[in-house]
């Protein structure tokens, strides 16, 4: 027998000279399915091509809830660059857009809601006119591709206020994606699910006309709370999906008396729940999933009278530089089922070079919550028992860990202090110091006031602890000092849940007025004060100085209509 030898796997006469068993097995399965969904009533569950008659979109195909394995087949086969990792895991490419494009958001103005919003650069207005343009546009796209993927599943865990959600897209990538974001429905729930209460329309591969009024470029992420519909046009970037749903929730439930967050949550076996607030890069993700306590979820939840209860049934986490030493639950969590997102990986082996940031340093890993082994099986807790406010502070002058009063906590909530990190937003390169209020600005649809009072009014009903955690930089701003080890700020939040500070001593940080405490289990003392991190003491009283009158330039968009006491928890720069 003559033995072949090939120079590498990826000699093309391996393909020349090598036959399938089966020269079209994928073909062989569409016609399985076509034969026997007449006669399976669940198979015809997934697969009827009326149910988008209402939105007047008539594909060849639709695969509406598809399974996990069949998503992976037509992403491998139909969309360039998606492969399976050694992992198990999906790895996807978004195009071009490889984070969110805050500047083509837009909200419908029209007269139902148009008092309601918070109008600016967040929620720039956009005529009715206009979307209906847009989404014609994405429905003429969405008729010319051969296949589509619906996903019809939850928002909003507590069944008081969920959200029924449809999905309709052209992408395996996306279908799994939201697959994995949404909470999974049953199939008693498909066959009752009905109307949706919010659809998504995504075009992302089609691009918005420009010449549309409102539109300032080929990408359009548009969205009507009369009409409960997103279009999008112009961009594949997944994350866009989730956070418009957010958008929504955080429209709805504030009339309600609901507080929504773009936070983190879990529970300890005391049934003790904390909050963690911050923007994309601040922690929420990584902190949330600690082996010892049980995960409600990652990103996006909402704070009632009676509890906590998340939004999604999925995480959506940062993948750059992941590692299972440093974050075991998420490395772990990339595996079948899971979707890596504009990461690079070894074209031999398939594994993941988690450190390559080539593409984009916004590689991203979405999985569902069941992934993570400790994660709470229905996604709510009980009334939190700490607040924990996430800053990436680039300035490299807030303490590790600051307990904060009422007024502090409205202060920094409604400052929202961290840094932009790089690739969470299209153009963003590097870390940039800014505000964003309730640590989630470009997803607030009322005032900031508006979320600060109920979340004001929930702890002060409620008793909960203020902490303010920064997981920025140390010893010197971005480019001189080091960011703070996750190894110091996991033990920062275990003392915090085990409940080691309640008697701790505590200096104040001048200029700040914020309470430090002196020592913390397993923390180095010497990094609890910044200051005491600098070699040019002189240098960091200066950082200090600007970040305090950064604040303080910052707040004035707020001081009207806000109370006295908030006001004067405002740094002091010349203190």
């Amino acid at each position: 027998m003559t033995i072949r030898t090939f120079s590498s796997v990826t000699d093309p006469s391996v393909f020349r000279t090598l036959k399938p068993y089966k020269p079209d097995a994928f073909k062989d399965h569409e016609d399985f399915l076509e034969v026997h969904r007449k006669m399976d009533t669940t198979l015809n569950l997934h697969l009827d091509t009326s149910l988008l008659d209402p939105e007047g979109i008539h594909p060849d195909k639709i695969y509406r809830n598809p399974s996990v394995g069949l998503l992976y087949e037509h992403a491998c086969k139909y969309e360039k660059g998606s492969i399976i990792a050694k992992n198990g895991a999906l790895v996807a490419y978004s195009g071009d857009k490889r984070g969110r494009c805050p500047l083509d958001k837009r909200v419908v103005d029209e007269p139902t809601t148009n008092k309601d919003v918070w109008w600016g650069a967040i929620n720039i207005k956009l005529p009715e006119a206009s979307f209906m343009t847009n989404r014609e546009r994405a429905i003429d796209y969405l008729n010319t591709r051969e296949r589509l993927y619906v996903i019809d599943a939850f928002g909003g865990a507590d069944p008081k206020y969920r959200l029924k959600v449809r999905v309709i897209t052209s992408r395996a990538y996306h279908a799994l994606f939201m697959h994995n974001m949404l909470i999974r429905p049953t199939e008693e729930d498909l066959m009752d699910f009905g109307d949706p209460d919010f659809t998504i329309f995504n075009a992302g591969e089609f691009p918005a006309n420009r010449y549309t009024e409102g539109m300032t470029s080929s990408t359009s992420v548009s969205l009507s709370f009369a009409q409960r519909e997103m279009v999008i046009l112009g961009t594949q970037y997944a994350g866009e999906m989730k956070k418009g749903l957010f958008t929504l929730f955080n429209y709805l439930m504030p009339k309600q008396g609901v507080l929504s967050m773009h936070a983190s949550a879990n529970e300890g076996k005391k049934g003790d729940v904390s909050i963690f607030f911050g923007l994309s890069g601040t922690g929420k993700t990584t902190l949330s999933s600690d082996p010892e306590r049980l995960l409600i979820g990652d990103d996006e939840h909402c704070w009632t009278d009676d509890g906590v209860f998340n939004i999604e049934g999925g995480c959506y986490a940062k993948a750059i530089n992941l590692s299972r030493e440093q974050e075991p639950e998420i490395y772990d969590a990339a595996r079948f089922g899971a979707v890596l997102e504009n990461v690079k990986y070894d074209l031999i082996s398939r594994d993941i070079d988690y450190s390559d940031n080539s593409l984009t340093e916004n590689t991203r890993l979405s999985y569902p919550i069941h992934f993570i082994h400790n994660a709470k099986s229905q996604s709510v807790g009980p009334l939190p028992k700490n607040v924990i406010m996430l800053t990436c502070d680039a300035f490299g002058v807030l303490p590790p860990i600051s307990k904060l009063t009422p007024e502090q906590a409205m202060y920094h909530f409604m400052s929202g202090y961290t840094a932009k990190v790089a690739g969470t937003e299209v153009g963003v390169k590097e870390p940039q110091a800014t505000f964003s209020a309730c640590f989630g600005a470009p997803f607030l649809v009322w005032h900031p006031s508006k979320y600060a009072e109920l979340l004001a009014e929930k702890v002060e009903k409620h008793g909960a602890n203020c902490w303010l955690v920064n997981t920025g930089w140390s010893g010197g701003a971005y480019g001189e000092g080091k960011r703070l080890s996750i190894k110091h700020t996991r033990a920062i939040i275990d003392a915090i849940h085990h409940g080691d500070l309640e008697n701790a001593e505590f200096e104040i940080l001048p200029k700040f007025n914020l309470k430090v405490p002196k020592s913390i289990p397993r923390v180095p003392s010497e990094i609890l004060n910044p200051r005491n991190t600098w070699d040019d003491k002189g240098a960091h009283d200066r950082q200090a100085s600007k970040l305090a009158e950064l604040f303080l330039e910052n707040f004035k968009t707020f001081e009207e209509g806000t109370s006295q006491a908030i006001l004067d928890a405002a740094p002091q720069p010349h203190a």
